[in-house]
């Protein structure tokens, strides 16, 4: 979501099988429905839209990642330079379900599913 297709050819020269929303046209779905088809197909978000940190949240316990892009700088070569760092550092909390935001000096992963107060 508002991710250039640089990253995706990026994602894609890495070995990983990544494709665009674009590409199936569906840039218009609504950030439910795009979860969901994500959910289905065990993908890995990557976004620049903070709504996908509510979706996740209210998701009840749906174990996916979403990668969400909290960027000044949003060409696709400095995305591209930020999201290989993610990868480097996160890649096996990332496979195992977590929200990661990525700023412009640092991401925060959040494991999945959340724990409740008491857990």
């Amino acid at each position: 979501m508002g991710v250039s297709w640089r990253v995706v050819q990026y994602l894609i020269q890495e070995g990983h099988e990544a494709i665009h929303i674009r590409e199936e046209g569906l840039h218009r779905l609504p950030n439910g429905k795009i979860f969901d088809k994500a959910y289905a197909e065990k993908r890995i978000v990557l976004t620049f839209d903070l709504d996908f940190g509510e979706i996740i949240a209210l998701s009840g316990g749906s174990i996916i990642s979403v990668i969400i892009f909290r960027l000044h700088n949003t060409r696709a070569s400095h995305v591209i330079d930020r999201l290989s760092r993610v990868l480097k550092d996160s890649r096996q909390v990332i496979e195992e379900g977590a929200i990661v935001v990525v700023e412009e000096l640092r991401h925060r992963v959040r494991r999945l599913p959340f724990k409740q107060e008491g857990e």
